[in-house]
Parts: structure tokens; sequence; C-alpha cells
């Protein structure tokens, strides 16, 4: 028997959607694979992922809830949370293995952002789509006010802090040098090396 939220999710998207809710479906499944090969290369299974939406809840739940201290408080909270979240679904990672994991969604502080042999393959993609979203146009107006009010020029320090092998593949890309699909192979490459 079919699963019947796939059936559903399919109804929707075949039959119910528009072009601005494809696009947000597109980039949710993206995300998802991101995060799918994440886990897989971390030796976890899909069924042993934390629940993004428990974890949002319990965010939620604290911030109602009076959480002090500002943003490095919250910032300590939330990591000490998906630490727990972490250990309960997969308690065969070792301490680096949910290191890696907390860094990846959750840097430890600004100065993570200054070098980009601290960021994690999976945090300079993210980037990168933003950057690539950003030069083309396509970046919705609040996503890039959202990250000029917490970084102010993003785009300056996302340069910077991007290998120059990676600077030169996106600059290629932004002048028509290569196509999209030679681009993705591209990054993928110089992430791996």
């Amino acid at each position: 028997m079919p699963d019947p939220e796939l059936v559903k999710t399919l109804d929707y998207i075949l039959n119910r959607s528009n072009e601005a809710s494809i696009e947000v479906i597109a980039e949710a499944v993206v995300r998802r694979r991101r995060d799918l090969s994440m886990y897989h290369a971390a030796g976890l299974s899909a069924v042993s992922m934390p629940d993004p939406a428990r974890m949002a809840k319990e965010i939620q739940e604290q911030i109602n809830t009076g959480v002090g201290g500002g943003i490095d408080s919250m910032k300590r909270q939330i990591r000490e949370m998906m630490v727990r979240v972490i250990r309960e679904n997969a308690p065969e990672l070792n301490e680096s293995q949910i290191e890696e994991l907390c860094q990846s969604w959750l840097p430890q502080s600004e100065t993570d952002l200054e070098s980009g042999d601290n960021l994690p393959p999976d945090a300079l993609i993210s980037m990168i789509e933003q950057f690539i979203s950003f030069s083309h146009g396509t970046m919705k107006q609040s996503v890039d006010k959202g990250l000029r009010d917490e970084m102010g020029d993003w785009t300056a320090r996302y340069w910077k802090v991007f290998p120059p092998v990676i600077k030169q593949i996106i600059t290629d890309y932004l002048k028509n040098k290569i196509t999209g699909e030679e681009f993705g192979s591209k990054i993928e490459i110089a992430l791996k090396l």
C-alpha cells in the first residue's frame, strides 16, 4: 500500500501547486538531499535523523518562556539541545561527529565565518547558493535583508571566505564561461579537495 503522505504530496505538486510553491518545494528537496547525504556520510540513516520540527518547537518553547542572555546565550542553548537530540537519536556517534553536525547547523562564533577552513562543506554550499542567487537577482529581498541585518555586507564577507578555487568557479559561472551543470560538478569536486 502506498504511503498516504507521499500520495498527498504528489497530488499537491502535480495538481494544485503554482510556480511559487514549486520553487519552495524544489529548494526543500535540495536541502533535504544535502541533509541526507551529510547524515549518510556520518553513518546515520534517515530514520535516525533528528526531527527539525521537534527541535524548532523546543526552541520556540524556550523563547516563549523567556530565555535570557541575548544571542550568545540562545546559541549555546540551541547547541546544547542539538547535542541532546543527536545523542538520543544517534548514540553511536562519537563526540567529534556530534560536534561536526552541530558546527554545520550552527557555527559557534562569527570567527567561523572569517575562515573558510572552519566551515563544513554543506555550510559553504549554502553560502555559494545564496551568493549565486543574489548575483542572479533571484534572491528574495527578505532573505537579503535578513543576511544584511545579521552580517552587514554579507556578499563581501562570503567572498572573503570562499577559497580561491571556489571564487574562480563562481566567477566563470557568473560570466557564463561554464554551464550550470559544469558549475555544480566543479563545486562538488572543489569541496572534496
